[in-house]
């Protein structure tokens, strides 16, 4: 009996581990694009930038943020971002298979299909709820 619940516990963990890390990872990669949009679309009421130094578009924006605040500028402000992002996705993706468990227990997704895709449908709402029930 406790044999079973340490390996669902392990269970939880590995799919909240991977969910928290797939979340870092994602944010990280798209951290340079999220911040040349930040960038334009606040340079207009920014009092730092006059207008004659604002960004003409994304590609000036690219080209200027590496020379004028160096490489790693582009990633300013993203450890925020996944410590905000990582908690939420790590519970949806452990929750989900949870839930998969108890929509999807029996169901044959190639004889059952429109019931295999409701339930997970269902186990992929119910746990985005859950999820944020424990981060908000």
């Amino acid at each position: 009996m406790a044999d079973k619940k340490d390996t669902q516990v392990i269970s939880f963990l590995k799919d909240f581990i991977a969910g928290g890390v797939a979340a870092a990872i994602s944010k990280t990669s798209v951290a340079p694009i999220e911040r040349v949009k930040l960038l334009l679309q606040v340079q207009h009421v920014s009092k730092q930038l006059t207008p004659d130094k604002q960004y003409k578009g994304m590609i000036d924006c690219f080209v200027r943020i590496p020379k004028e605040q160096g490489f790693l500028s582009f990633w300013r402000g993203n450890l925020a971002n996944v410590i905000r992002y990582f908690p939420t996705q790590a519970l949806n993706f452990a929750f989900k298979d949870k839930y998969k468990q108890i929509f999807l227990g029996g169901v044959d997704k190639k004889t059952q299909f429109w019931r295999y895709f409701a339930g997970n449908l269902a186990s992929g709402g119910a746990a985005g709820a859950t999820s944020l029930c424990f981060v908000y």
